[in-house]
């Protein structure tokens, strides 16, 4: 008779090794994330069918609060007024929906000034007036922290686009982030716009390095993909040196293009509403970004700008914003982030 006590051993040391190859290809699978736009209603199964469809594995849920103007040191959030998807209950049941699935997630808690202006120009003239948005934030990102806990999320963003508050204050940032990890023991980022990423000074502190990687990559109507990727050339050389020295992989917290004439130019513009449409330019710098960054392995992922939960309204061949939606770029990055998937 075989001898039973060794084929138990054996049999652990198989388990043990398969375990530990399945482990390994986990911790190295790039974020292939979506940008997720909150909206009036809840999250249903039919939402979150077409963030699956296209074999993303990673989502970003952002709850909002808000300034009346760039002076003003009191952030309104959890509003009644506001969206469902934008507030606390919202936050927690669009998780519930998205967390049946194997979808992971990321909440990233972001300010939105009146008429649209830039959150990282957010000052203050007086320290009275520093200390009132401190104890501000303070409150707002440290409730979304205690909600990260409580939904398990992967990620939790500390903040986006706050480039004059950051490097005015860096004490107290490098405080905050001390009572956020009494709260929140996961993964935490920060995204910095693309040219705010090298002046951060915390990031030894975080677990990512997050840069919304709208940089400028080419005055050309339609690039090509060829194009795009040499503009990315010098910025990359640049994200890299900061990957080397903080030894934090990179993690592209938004990243994407208008399907827009001239997309590459200045790839962060949002709030102009004209522009022909270019689904080519759109699908081209797609194809660039993966190209340059997902084969890195000091690069983390990153998640597109942006998705609506109304899919089948979303987007389409008429359409010159970011989303991709219902646009080529959706079926090319549904193949994108399928080869990933399978590694």
């Amino acid at each position: 008779m075989p001898n039973l006590e060794a084929m138990k051993i054996n049999s652990f040391i198989l388990f043990s090794l398969i375990f530990l190859q399945f482990s390994c290809v986990s911790e190295h699978q790039k974020v292939n994330g979506i940008s997720f736009v909150a909206s009036r209603e809840r999250l249903e199964n039919k939402h979150v069918k077409p963030v699956l469809n296209v074999n993303a594995n990673y989502v970003a849920l952002m709850p909002f609060g808000f300034f009346r103007d760039l002076k003003n040191p009191t952030i309104i959030y959890n509003s009644e007024r506001q969206w469902f998807g934008e507030t606390k209950k919202g936050i927690a049941q669009y998780s519930q929906e998205f967390q049946k699935h194997p979808i992971k997630i990321m909440i990233k808690p972001q300010l939105w000034v009146a008429k649209g202006l830039y959150t990282g120009f957010i000052d203050m003239e007086t320290e009275q007036d520093w200390k009132k948005l401190e104890n501000s934030y303070e409150k707002f990102i440290l409730d979304y922290a205690g909600i990260a806990k409580k939904i398990n999320a992967d990620i939790f963003c500390i903040g986006t686009e706050l480039q004059l508050f950051v490097a005015k204050r860096p004490e107290y940032w490098k405080g905050l982030i001390v009572k956020i990890k009494k709260i929140y023991q996961g993964k935490l980022t920060y995204a910095s716009n693309w040219d705010e990423y090298k002046s951060v000074s915390f990031w030894n502190e975080l677990d990512y390095i997050g840069v919304d990687a709208y940089f400028p990559l080419s005055d050309l109507k339609t690039p090509s993909v060829l194009d795009f990727e040499n503009g990315w050339k010098p910025h990359k050389n640049e994200i890299l040196k900061v990957h080397q020295k903080f030894k934090k992989p990179i993690l592209f917290t938004e990243y994407g293009y208008r399907s827009v004439h001239f997309t590459g130019e200045k790839p962060w513009e949002s709030n102009r509403t004209q522009g022909n449409i270019n689904l080519e330019a759109q699908l081209n710098a797609t194809q660039a970004i993966y190209n340059q960054f997902w084969k890195e392995d000091w690069f983390a992922g990153g998640f597109i700008w942006k998705w609506f939960y109304n899919h089948q309204n979303s987007g389409g061949k008429n359409n010159n914003r970011f989303t991709p939606q219902n646009k080529p770029t959706e079926t090319l990055l549904k193949k994108l982030y399928e080869n990933q998937r399978i590694k």
